[in-house]
């Protein structure tokens, strides 16, 4: 678990109960009961085996039958309001529904088309609640580097993305990522910007991003691999022994970009040509201009935490009121642990609600 938590960008410290209350072991048993085995990648990152996250929803469908839960679909709430004892709920239809208790588990503002629209906001400051400054987490981004679009849909393993984020501390993330028409996509993408969500980033106001394209090997490694390649083939391009690093087409697109001598003989290259060329695939600069609209799967910011008890999920301000999930300030990188996080705050809010 406590490996898990570092994956919050937000709101690690208060979700330490629920997770250790349902912790990560506790979820996957729960789906492999279900029917949906689940795997973990290296970094934490769980998925269901077969890559289908519709089976995760099917699961859900049969638990509910199996426990008889009411679900009720393609009604909305427009308004809820706190008389007495009593909460109320009034739907657009004009009917109206009280309950004693009252969970808002509606997410953020991301996923819109699943009817995660942000009402929930609402809901929480009419109940008495605060909202902090909100902001688009788990996107892509837009580079001012049109010219990576020649490249678009290849992916790297493993690379190293640093950028500052608003408040000046550095971030540094490695993993995967995928070059899209417009800039930069996957999931090392996807985790340094939660940690730039309030970063202002425009054409005007561009935030610099530094890239790594090998972070597996020092400058120093790549040097020792150099010296052999020459040894072997001096007479070779210098683009060939580039085509053992990273993929052609990255090589050749760097090369007009960057300047690689990529055409060059080996040996009409000098040792601090080559060691300069190696320094710019290990610390390619680029510019980050703006986000990719519409794609972010998660909203950072939200409920304030402070407002709400982190061992039973009830508000602190309106007795009989509970939040779980994106709707509070609380936000994890990808790979499972949004989900993570609002099934173990669901999990305390039910036992203790």
């Amino acid at each position: 678990v406590s490996s898990v938590l570092k994956k919050y960008p937000r709101g690690s410290r208060f979700l330490k109960h629920a997770l250790y209350s349902m912790p990560p072991s506790q979820v996957r048993q729960f789906f492999e009961d279900l029917g949906v085995p689940t795997k973990c990648e290296d970094d934490l990152r769980v998925f269901p085996v077969s890559n289908d996250g519709a089976d995760v929803v099917r699961a859900f469908e049969r638990y509910f039958d199996s426990a008889a839960v009411e679900v009720e679909l393609g009604t909305q709430i427009i308004k809820v309001e706190k008389v007495a004892d009593k909460f109320y709920l009034y739907k657009k239809n004009d009917q109206l529904e009280v309950f004693d208790k009252l969970i808002i588990t509606t997410g953020g503002q991301a996923y819109r088309h699943t009817g995660s629209t942000g009402d929930g906001y609402a809901f929480a400051e009419a109940l008495g609640h605060s909202v902090s400054e909100l902001g688009p987490s788990l996107n892509s981004f837009v580079l001012r580097e049109s010219c990576f679009s020649a490249v678009s849909g290849l992916s790297l393993r493993q690379v190293s993305l640093a950028a500052k984020c608003k408040d000046g501390r550095k971030h540094k993330i490695d993993g995967p990522v995928l070059f899209t028409h417009k800039g930069m996509t996957g999931p090392a993408v996807f985790a340094l910007s939660a940690m730039l969500a309030f970063s202002d980033i425009s054409v005007d106001t561009p935030l610099s991003l530094k890239v790594d394209l090998l972070p597996e090997l020092s400058l120093s490694d790549l040097n020792n691999q150099w010296q052999e390649f020459l040894k072997q083939a001096p007479k070779k391009y210098f683009k060939h022994f580039l085509y053992n690093l990273l993929p052609k087409s990255l090589v050749d697109l760097l090369d007009v970009k960057c300047d690689l001598k990529a055409n060059h003989p080996g040996d009409s290259l000098n040792n601090k040509t080559v060691g300069l060329i190696l320094e710019k695939l290990k610390n390619l600069q680029l510019n980050i201009i703006g986000r990719g609209k519409g794609d972010e799967f998660v909203t950072a910011g939200g409920v304030n935490r402070k407002e709400i008890d982190s061992k039973t999920m009830q508000s602190k301000i309106t007795e009989g009121l509970y939040f779980a999930g994106e709707i509070m300030d609380v936000d994890g990188v990808t790979g499972g642990f949004n989900l993570q996080a609002s099934w173990a705050c669901g999990y305390v809010a039910g036992l203790l609600g």
